[in-house]
């Protein structure tokens, strides 16, 4: 069965660096959408980025555009977040996320476009 496998989170100061990872298992699809949520305390679940699996669209988020870039490793099946310049607003905790399909440019970000999950990394940013 498919099982996505998150790792990377921790605590770092405001400012810092972080990068994610996201280990997939048992996704041979050829066209396919693989995508980073978080979901802080309180709140709902959004959409941080997501990137095809072709590599041909990459779609971010405003709060984290020009601070975070999203890539995967095709050969090992690995997603990527490349978190920088972090913010005490980043503390989520941080999901991957895969559909057998395309990303869509207008519900990229919803997470019911997603089928698959992983079970999710914390990521804290505090002085």
């Amino acid at each position: 069965r498919v099982q996505l496998v998150e790792s990377g989170g921790g605590s770092v100061q405001p400012g810092g660096s972080l990068r994610l990872s996201c280990k997939l298992s048992e996704f041979s699809y050829s066209e396919y959408c693989l995508g980073w949520f978080r979901q802080a305390p309180g709140k709902e679940r959004e959409g941080v980025a997501a990137i095809n699996g072709d590599g041909g669209r990459i779609y971010y988020a405003d709060s984290v555009k020009g601070r975070f870039a999203i890539s995967r490793d095709k050969a090992n099946n690995t997603l990527f977040l490349q978190m920088s310049s972090l913010k005490p607003e980043d503390t989520a905790i941080y999901y991957c996320a895969a559909e057998p399909k395309y990303c869509d440019p207008t519900s990229w970000s919803n997470q019911e476009t997603f089928d698959y999950w992983g079970q999710g990394t914390q990521v804290t940013v505090s002085s």
